[in-house]
C-alpha cells in the first residue's frame, strides 16, 4: 500500500495507518517489498507517519471518542515501531535478512496454495500422471521450483498412503478409409497443420504484407488479428506474431527490381577462362576438386524467460537480477514482472489514450535517472557544446534525438556485454505507474511543487501555474525530487524532460497484449513524462506525445533499460 499524498486526517478513509505493527517494516512504512525504495524514501515516509501520529496524540486524554477507541494502542506504539522500521531499512545486512524472511514467507504461501491443489489431485488415493504433469505446470505458475514441487507431492502421497498409477496406453487409431485419404490436403497445409501459432505465421507469410517495408494499417492490422482470433488465438497472442513477422520483414533483404523495370547486370565474365571451363570435360577429378560449400553457422538459441506475475516469481526475479551501478555510474533498478491496465479513462485523458488495454509485461532494469550530461558525454564528448547555460553535469542530457539516444545504447551494449536500450511505451509506463492504476509516479493527486519539476511560477509561459514554486525554471538536477518516485523506485519520471522511447506512435487496441512493442520505423516517435515546459495534465504517466525521431529540443532526454538476460541471472538459494 503507497502512502497518500496528502495523508488523510481521519483514519477511516486510509487503512495504512493499521500496519505500524506489521512484522513487515517495508509496510510499516506502507512501502513494497519490490518497490526498491531509496533512503529518502524510506526516512519520507518515516517522517510523515511520525508526523500523522503526532496530530493524534491530543485524543489520548478522550478514552471515549470513537477515534481514539480506533487507533488505541497505536497511539503509544507506533513511534516506536516507525522508528525501528525505519533503522532496519536503512541498515544493508538487516535489509537483507529481512528480503530473506519475506523470500521465504513467499514460498511458504505458495507452497500452501500448492497443497490445495494437491490434496484435491489425489483424494482417491491415486496420482494419475496427467495429473501430476498437470501439478508441476500449476507449481511453476505459483513460482515454485521443481525440487519444491517434487518434495511437496512426496510428502503428501507419504502422508496419505497414496501411490502413482500409470495411465494405460491407448491402441493406435485406426487408418482412414482409403476413400477420405487426405494426405494431399495435408502436403498442402503444411508443417503447421493443427497448430495455431505456425498456421498464423504461415498465412502472414502468405499475405507478403510489408514486404518492401512500407507500414501495416490499422485496418490490415485489425483484419489480420481477427483472422488469428478464428485459428483459435487470443487477440494477444495475434498482435505479438504480427509484431513478430513485421520485425523479420524489416530484417529482411530488399526484394529484387520488378520484371518490368531494367534488368540487373550480370557480374562480367573473362571471356577465356569461360571457355576454358566450357571446354574442359568434366571428369571426377574435377568434381572432386571443387571446394565444398560451407555449411550456415548455427543460430544461438535464445534462452526463453517466462513471465511469473505471482509474488513469488517477484520475489525470485529480485534474487536472480540484483540492482547494480554500471560503468557509467547509472544506477539500474529491477522493475519486476506484472500485469497492468495501459492508458486511462479519466475525464483528462486524451483520445489516443484509450481504450484500455491491458499488459503484461516481464522485468527489466530501468535506470534510477535520465541520462545525464556527464554520461552521455563520456559517449559522444562533442555534445558539451551544445549544453544548456544553466546545466551542469548532473543536469539531463537534452537536444539528442532518438537516434543519438539509441546510438548511446548501442555503445552501452558494446561497452559492457548487456543489452540496453530505450524502453517501449509499455516498459515505461509501466515503470511509471506499477500495477495500482495511479495517475502520476508518485500516487494520484498533483503536487508537483515537491514530487516533479514542471511550468511553475518561475517559468513565463502563459499556462504556466502561477502559485507553485518546485525550486527551478528550467531543468533541476537528476534526483531533485525523491518524494516523486515511482512505485519500482524510479525517480524524475514526470517532468524535468520529456523521455524517448523505442517505438513509434500507434493507437490502442483495446486487446491484452504480452510484452507489447509497436513499429520502430514510423515518422511519429514517442517520448513520455511531460518536462520542465510542461502542464499538469502532461505530466500524468499515462499521457502520450511524439515528434520527428530527428526532432531535438531543451526540453527532450531520454533514460535507458537494461534487459534481464537469464544467461546471467544469478541462482537462487532458499532461505534456511
Amino acid at each position: 500500500m503507497s502512502l497518500p499524498n496528502p495523508l488523510p486526517d481521519n483514519p477511516h478513509r486510509w487503512d495504512g495507518w493499521k500496519n505500524y505493527n506489521s512484522n513487515d517494516p517495508y509496510e510499516r512504512l506502507c512501502l513494497r517489498f519490490d518497490s526498491n525504495p531509496s533512503q529518502e524514501q524510506i526516512e519520507d515516509n518515516c517522517r510523515q507517519l511520525l508526523i500523522w501520529w503526532q496530530k493524534k496524540l491530543p485524543l489520548k486524554n478522550q478514552p471515549s471518542n470513537p477515534v481514539a477507541q480506533m487507533l488505541r494502542g497505536g497511539l503509544d506504539e507506533a513511534p516506536k515501531y516507525l522508528a525501528e522500521a525505519k533503522t532496519i531499512l536503512l541498515d544493508a545486512e538487516a535489509r537483507a535478512r529481512i528480503d530473506a524472511k519475506l523470500h521465504q514467507r513467499a514460498i511458504d504461501a505458495a507452497l500452501e496454495e500448492f497443497r490445495k491443489l494437491l490434496t484435491f489431485a489425489i483424494s482417491d488415493c491415486q496420482l494419475t500422471e496427467q495429473d501430476e504433469e498437470r501439478l508441476n505446470e500449476r507449481g511453476r505458475s505459483l513460482g515454485l521450483s521443481p525440487a519444491d514441487v517434487i518434495g511437496a507431492i512426496e510428502a503428501e502421497l507419504k502422508r496419505v498412503g497414496a501411490a502413482r498409477v500409470s495411465t494405460p496406453v491407448a491402441p493406435p487409431p485406426l487408418p482412414p478409409p482409403p476413400a477420405f485419404s487426405n494426405a494431399s490436403a495435408t502436403a498442402a497445409r503444411g508443417p503447421g497443420e493443427g497448430n495455431p501459432a505456425d498456421e498464423f505465421r504461415r498465412i502472414l507469410k502468405m499475405s507478403r504484407l510489408c514486404l518492401e517495408g512500407e507500414e501495416m494499417s490499422d485496418d490490415q492490422r485489425d483484419a489480420m488479428c481477427n483472422l488469428g482470433e478464428s485459428l483459435g488465438l487470443t487477440g494477444g497472442q495475434a498482435e505479438d506474431l504480427i509484431d513478430e513477422y513485421l520485425e523479420e520483414m524489416s530484417m529482411a533483404p530488399a526484394p529484387p527490381a520488378a520484371a518490368s523495370g531494367a534488368r540487373t547486370a550480370a557480374p562480367p565474365v573473362r571471356k577465356a577462362a569461360a571457355v576454358a571451363v566450357a571446354s574442359r570435360p568434366a571428369t571426377s577429378q574435377t568434381i572432386a576438386s571443387a571446394p565444398p560449400k560451407p555449411e550456415p553457422a548455427a543460430k544461438p538459441v535464445p534462452v526463453a524467460r517466462e513471465i511469473n506475475v505471482t509474488p513469488l516469481g517477484r520475489s525470485i526475479e529480485r534474487q536472480q537480477y540484483p540492482n547494480f551501478a554500471n560503468l557509467v555510474g547509472m544506477e539500474m533498478l529491477l522493475v519486476t514482472s506484472g500485469q497492468f491496465v495501459m492508458g486511462s479513462a479519466g475525464s483528462s485523458a486524451q483520445q489516443n489514450e484509450q481504450p484500455l488495454t491491458t499488459v503484461t509485461q516481464a522485468g527489466f532494469y530501468c535506470a534510477r535517472f535520465p541520462v545525464t550530461n556527464a554520461q552521455f558525454e563520456e559517449f559522444d564528448p562533442a555534445h558539451r557544446m551544445k549544453r544548456a547555460p544553466w546545466a551542469d553535469d548532473r543536469h539531463p542530457v537534452i537536444y539528442v534525438t532518438s537516434k543519438e539516444a539509441e546510438a548511446f545504447c548501442r555503445w552501452m551494449s558494446t561497452k559492457e556485454g548487456r543489452k540496453y536500450r530505450l524502453p517501449t511505451e509499455a516498459e515505461w509506463e509501466y515503470a511509471a505507474r506499477g500495477v495500482d492504476g495511479r495517475s502520476y509516479p508518485w500516487g494520484d493527486c498533483f503536487d508537483a511543487g515537491h514530487f516533479a519539476n514542471f511550468a511553475d511560477k518561475r517559468t513565463t509561459f502563459a499556462w504556466r501555474d502561477p502559485v507553485i514554486d518546485d525550486g527551478f525554471p528550467e531543468t533541476s538536477p537528476v534526483g531533485s525530487y525523491p518524494k516523486g518516485a515511482s512505485p519500482f523506485g524510479v525517480e524524475d519520471m514526470a517532468g524535468n524532460v520529456f523521455e524517448w522511447c523505442l517505438d513509434c506512435l500507434e493507437p490502442y487496441k483495446g486487446k491484452e497484449r504480452v510484452n507489447p512493442r509497436g513499429q520502430i520505423g514510423g515518422t511519429k516517435r514517442n517520448y513520455r513524462g511531460g518536462s520542465w515546459k510542461s502542464r499538469p495534465a502532461s505530466l500524468r504517466a499515462t499521457a502520450r506525445a511524439f515528434n520527428l525521431p530527428d526532432f531535438s529540443s531543451n526540453d527532450v532526454g531520454f533514460r535507458v533499460i537494461c534487459e534481464c538476460d537469464p544467461a546471467q541471472a544469478q541462482p537462487v538459494e532458499a532461505p534456511r
